[in-house]
């Protein structure tokens, strides 16, 4: 394993060849939240001991565990189920835990966690196995009954399963899960926003009624039942006319690009967004449309922003909202449609949202409420494995 700082070690490591770590953190290929969850992780676990992270060296370099305190190797845990691509990872981490010795292997994703798990069934000391499911395996057909069959598989097979959804709690469960309860994933802290008038003016936004939307342009985000439920919203509502901004990139994002034009929806996609909070504080409604969610950070973000929220109760979004928003069913472009058009003709139901929000935002866990349960999951994991082996 590379260590902390430019390939030494870090904590209580011992040289390249045969490093120790108390914890070993591993995930998959990540470009947002479960990474961003990892890293974290990382800065709370060092202070009980050495950390590692096996990832893909791409994700390695992108969340900087090295810098972050942790000792690094490269795992390339696939984007996809490959049996032979997951057997080779599953060697790779076999080896770097014969080395490291830790008391908790904690897995990231459904992947991840059968790497983690046919890595460690035939170590000689089996460390105690965690498994966080971040995701859903959504859709039919024989790819997502693979997926299913995996995900009990990896639950049955670990000694503790966080679930980042009530529902995937209860499906951890129903697959046998020694023990299974729901993640704590507070959205990380954000820069404070700048003046609303001054985004206003810089996005072009003058005195529009301003709805937005912040995903990644994939399927999982229902951003068409998004655009349905735009086309039926009215041009202008109290003088005021109203516009949509999707901030984000992704796959769909032609196919969003040639809709919005094709059927001069009030759209404006605005691509990937550094300055999100500035977005927030601009805006008067935000919505998601998404089919499925665990904790969404955005909406973490815009109930903190004390903003008007519409979201499909998808996943575990109402978990995180509780009643300060207004939630419809997935796939249910007229609901989203009437929750939005109710919310932007009343400036005082507005003003009421807003405020809710605010009082459940101080209401979500915090990073630390987040490490503190980590803790003893594997203070819990760890004693289950040894009552298993005594």
């Amino acid at each position: 394993m590379a260590g902390a700082e430019g390939g030494g070690t870090a904590g209580t490591g011992a040289g390249p060849a045969g490093e120790r770590a108390r914890v070993v953190l591993v995930l998959g290929s990540s470009a947002g939240g479960v990474g961003r969850h990892v890293h974290a992780l990382v800065g709370a676990l060092r202070a009980d001991g050495s950390v590692a992270v096996a990832a893909p060296a791409a994700t390695l370099e992108r969340f900087a565990f090295a810098a972050a305190g942790a000792l690094t190797a490269p795992v390339e845990v696939g984007a996809s189920l490959h049996p032979l691509r997951d057997a080779r990872a599953a060697a790779r981490l076999r080896a770097l835990l014969r080395r490291a010795r830790p008391q908790v292997v904690h897995a990231h994703g459904v992947r991840a966690g059968l790497v983690a798990l046919l890595a460690v069934r035939s170590l000689p000391r089996r460390p105690a196995l965690v498994v966080t499911l971040h995701n859903a395996v959504l859709g039919s057909g024989r790819r997502a009954a693979l997926g299913r069959a995996v995900q009990r598989r990896v639950a049955a097979g670990a000694d503790a399963v966080l679930g980042v959804s009530g529902d995937l709690v209860a499906q951890a469960r129903a697959a046998g899960a020694a023990a299974a309860e729901r993640a704590l994933v507070p959205a990380p802290p954000t820069a404070p926003a700048r003046e609303p008038a001054r985004v206003r003016e810089r996005e072009g936004l003058g005195e529009a009624l301003v709805v937005l939307a912040v995903a990644r342009l994939a399927p999982q985000k229902g951003l068409d039942d998004l655009l349905t439920a735009a086309a039926s919203l009215p041009a202008r509502v109290g003088g005021r006319d109203v516009v949509v901004l999707l901030a984000g990139d992704g796959p769909l994002r032609a196919a969003l690009e040639r809709r919005v034009a094709a059927e001069r929806l009030p759209v404006r996609l605005l691509g990937a967004r550094a300055d999100v909070p500035d977005l927030l504080g601009a805006a008067d409604v935000v919505v998601s449309a998404s089919v499925w969610e665990g904790q969404p950070v955005f909406l973490q973000e815009a109930l903190r922003a004390g903003a008007a929220v519409v979201a499909t109760d998808a996943g575990g979004t109402g978990e995180v909202t509780g009643a300060a928003a207004d939630l419809v069913p997935v796939g249910d472009p007229p609901a989203l449609a009437a929750a939005l058009r109710r919310l932007l003709a009343d400036d005082a139901l507005r003003a009421e949202r807003g405020a809710a929000a605010r009082v459940r935002a101080a209401q979500l866990p915090t990073a630390e409420d987040a490490a503190a349960q980590v803790r003893a999951v594997h203070a819990r994991a760890v004693a289950h494995r040894r009552a298993r082996v005594g």
